[in-house]
């Protein structure tokens, strides 16, 4: 197979300016997504019906295996999502869902979360349908619904229903990031494990009234936020990691702020000073240190002269290994205070945090890729802050890690804003330079399985 990137440009953006103008967006509700839009296009991509699952209308989940030389060779999976977050149109200076082409560069929503990286194993995952043969073990391709709202449509029900259908030893999937440059030369993150959901829904309970007499009244609006505005400004709890450890020490910062990142009692303040030159690093380090709290959604009242008798939050809520829902629970009693008891508190998911080992077959595999196509350019195990699929997978015994090549002068900080932010887009030759990633893994992993 032809592994340059080269190779794989043309064919990868027009899969993916496709994707995009799907508009599978999910806002969380079950009618949202339309997943099967993009289940369709693949279909028709690769000239095979493949399996499609649905567990609600229109959220299609589609699997394709193409079996291997050798039953017993440990399978490879390539999986991506289909699903999309919903866009603010007026923050965008192109058409969220054009996939319009320019500079370069293909806008859209999922540009780079992560319908690119679906187009680019989609590719791979082609040549092996059509013109290559088999792999010595079983090769997977899955592209699948609702990643973006936890996964309930998707990978959760294929799990509970069909875990034979996308099993898989080994597994490509998000989250990516681009190569880091440092005064001793560039290294590539790759993703070994990510922060674990305990997202909460906090209720509060008041007494309805007439707006125009608000005198201790009990504004169940006002208890709440007065609880969310604690929760976003408190300190929270931190966990300093391994993979913390290896990325910082790879970064070969200047003076000590390396060794200040990386003590629990140092790191808030060589983050704050972090934040003076690199807002979007010093918000990555901040995630990767600490468990983070965020409420993103509050409902309550029914009028503006009405004092609301309910109100509702939900908080975004992530924890890394170590931190569990006892920890989550703590610290909420801690910040709240008197108003926890007053409070209901309900798990909307609970997912402990995991990660795959730096070591073995995929692993060396993905080094030898990354140094074929940028030579000199080591691997560095790394955490994702957000949560994907591969969480499922992982706590099956999976080894999952999520890799994608980026344009150099794409930086850490910058790159990170475009996710779920305005103006995402991604570069035509990181397309290319992702899917031969992606291409060089496998040959290499197939070698090494057969030894």
């Amino acid at each position: 197979m032809a592994t340059d990137p080269g190779s794989f440009e043309g064919e990868v953006a027009e899969l993916l300016v496709a994707l995009i103008r799907n508009g599978c967006v999910n806002d969380g509700t079950v009618e949202s997504g339309h997943e099967s839009r993009s289940v369709a296009t693949l279909q028709d991509y690769f000239g095979e019906e493949g399996t499609v699952l649905s567990f609600a209308e229109d959220r299609g989940n589609l699997i394709l295996r193409i079996p291997g030389r050798d039953a017993e060779a440990p399978s490879f999976g390539l999986m991506g999502h289909l699903d999309v977050v919903p866009v603010s149109p007026a923050g965008w200076t192109r058409d969220p869902f054009g996939g319009e082409m320019a500079g370069g560069e293909i806008w859209g929503r999922g540009a780079v979360d992560m319908l690119n990286m679906t187009a680019a194993m989609a590719a791979v995952f082609k040549r092996y349908l059509h013109q290559l043969p088999p792999l010595r073990g079983d090769l997977v391709f899955l592209a699948v619904a609702d990643e973006e709202a936890g996964s309930r449509w998707g990978v959760e029900r294929l799990m509970a229903s069909q875990p034979d259908l996308i099993a898989c030893d080994y597994l490509l999937t998000e989250v990516p990031l681009p190569s880091v440059a440092t005064p001793k030369g560039r290294f590539q993150p790759v993703a070994v494990g990510e922060k674990g959901p305990f997202w909460r829904i906090l209720r509060s309970r008041g007494v309805p009234g007439h707006g125009s007499q608000p005198y201790r009244m009990p504004n169940a609006l006002l208890s709440l936020a007065r609880g969310c505005s604690a929760l976003a400004e408190e300190p929270s709890p931190v966990e300093i990691t391994p993979e913390w450890r290896s990325f910082v020490d790879a970064l070969s910062l200047p003076g000590d702020l390396g060794p200040r990142l990386v003590e629990a009692a140092t790191v808030d303040a060589a983050i704050e000073e972090l934040a003076e030159t690199s807002i979007g690093f010093a918000r990555y380090a901040h995630a990767c240190t600490h468990m983070t709290l965020s409420p993103n959604l509050m409902r309550a009242g029914t009028k503006a002269n009405v004092i609301p008798d309910a109100a509702e939050a939900q908080v975004d809520i992530r924890t890394l290994p170590g931190q569990d829902a006892s920890t989550v629970d703590d610290h909420l009693r801690k910040v709240l205070g008197p108003d926890y008891e007053q409070l209901e508190v309900e798990p909307m998911m609970d997912f402990p945090s995991r990660a795959s080992p730096a070591s073995g077959m995929l692993w060396d595999a993905i080094a030898a890729a990354v140094d074929s196509l940028t030579p000199g350019t080591p691997i560095v195990p790394t955490f994702a802050p957000m949560t994907t699929d591969a969480r499922f997978f992982r706590a099956g015994g999976t080894v999952a890690y999520g890799v994608a090549l980026f344009d150099r002068q794409l930086d850490l900080g910058g790159f990170l804003a475009r996710f779920h932010g305005n103006d995402e887009r991604v570069s035509v030759s990181s397309l290319g330079a992702t899917a031969a990633l992606y291409a060089r893994a496998l040959e290499r992993f197939d070698e090494l399985s057969s030894t």
